[in-house]
């Protein structure tokens, strides 16, 4: 017997214990693959820049991915010398005043539960010689510290960038290589299929990565003119903030809202830091509603419980430096789920190209009887109708 009807039981077990231990292998080298994932995007966005330095100079690949590379320094080192020295002098003002607004803020709510004794039971009490918020940034800073992977820690620092930036580079300089190593790991029936998922992986993660620089130079930029509309101290640091944490959905809109609004509430004021507050929401609102969908056609658009479930789960599992990865490892996901288990297991259809699965189902009159046609992408009704024009009654046409 073949197929399902061949499956005996101890077949069924050896591969469910082949596939926890293949389970167990994965989580316990996380950290690397997460290294890899970032090489994987980093390449894309190399690969990117060379594809239209290519096209742009006619020059070969090679020489491409040296313009790109060199390209991408000159405007880090150009964007870091117009910013990095106000920059540094603003956050070590920053610093350098962040205790005495802790100070103002502990008042503040010592005051605050002072007049609600159930809430300052519900808090409870602080060690002698500490304050809420001291004792909250210390256990903060002792997370951060535990939750980072070792590959970001001491002298493995060094090398895994290397090791990063190498891997990149060959990845962009022989896609096509690496391509076809993934390839012929599948069955040959399986293997068109899987080159148009790979397609549709890389479009994905490219069209996340675009918009996710766009945010965070827009998210910066329009937060640091806001804030100095407004004379808020240390505006350009607050705007770079900003558009960091833009990489961590909804927390980092968060923190980049509230923290400024915060930090200005015990010296100017309810009215002042609700202003602030409303610069930081209006900036995301910008961001998100305008100035993305005018710039980009293609958005990864992700649901936003499955998104804070993802960041918990990424989180858990790598820590805070999970949160960087989190949104385009559930993209990724749900391109797979989508593409093999719903459209080819459970619905037990055959694999379609991407371009080709959006469909438009028309029922045209032909008798008594009617005619259904797919009609692919970029095919208009007018079109479809008079293709399907002295047709038979009871042809049918698939995928368009």
């Amino acid at each position: 017997m073949t197929g399902r009807e061949g499956r005996t039981p101890l077949h069924l077990i050896v591969t469910a214990v082949a596939l926890v231990l293949l389970l167990a292998f994965v989580y316990s080298i996380a950290d690397l693959l997460f290294l890899l994932f970032l090489a994987v995007l980093f390449s894309i966005f190399l690969g990117t820049l060379t594809d239209w330095f290519q096209r742009r100079l006619r020059v070969p690949r090679p020489l491409g991915i040296v313009i790109s590379v060199l390209t991408a320094l000159v405007v880090l080192v150009g964007v870091g010398a117009l910013l990095i020295p106000r920059l540094t002098t603003q956050t070590a003002q920053l610093v350098t005043a962040l205790p005495q607004q802790l100070m103002r803020w502990e008042q503040s709510v010592a005051s605050f539960l002072d007049r609600y004794p159930l809430l300052r039971d519900v808090v409870g009490p602080v060690q002698e010689g500490q304050g809420y918020f001291g004792s909250l940034f210390r256990q903060i800073g002792q997370y951060v510290t535990g939750a980072v992977p070792y590959v970001f820690n001491g002298i493995y620092f060094l090398v895994h960038v290397v090791s990063l930036v190498a891997i990149s580079i060959y990845l962009t300089s022989r896609p096509g290589l690496y391509r076809s190593e993934i390839l012929h790991l599948l069955p040959p029936r399986h293997r068109e299929a899987g080159a148009d998922i790979l397609n549709e992986l890389g479009s994905t993660l490219r069209a996340w990565l675009g918009g996710q620089l766009l945010a965070m130079v827009v998210l910066g930029a329009l937060t640091w003119l806001g804030l100095e509309a407004l004379s808020v101290p240390f505006a350009l640091a607050w705007g770079v903030f900003a558009g960091v944490v833009a990489i961590v959905p909804f927390f980092g809109t968060l923190f980049s809202t509230l923290l400024p609004a915060l930090y200005v509430l015990p010296s100017s004021g309810l009215v002042y830091a609700l202003a602030v507050a409303g610069i930081g929401a209006g900036v995301h609102l910008i961001e998100a509603n305008i100035v993305s969908p005018l710039i980009f056609e293609e958005r990864v658009e992700l649901p936003p419980a499955w998104t804070l479930l993802t960041l918990l789960i990424m989180i858990k599992l790598l820590g805070v430096i999970g949160l960087l990865v989190a949104v385009p490892v559930l993209a990724c996901a749900r391109v797979l789920i989508r593409r093999i288990y719903i459209e080819r297991i459970l619905e037990g259809g055959r694999f379609l190209p991407a371009e080709g699965r959006a469909q438009v189902v028309l029922r045209v009159p032909s008798g008594e009887d009617f005619i259904v046609a797919g009609a692919g992408r970029g095919r208009s009704t007018p079109e479809l109708v008079e293709a399907l024009q002295g047709a038979r009654p009871d042809a049918r046409e698939e995928g368009g």
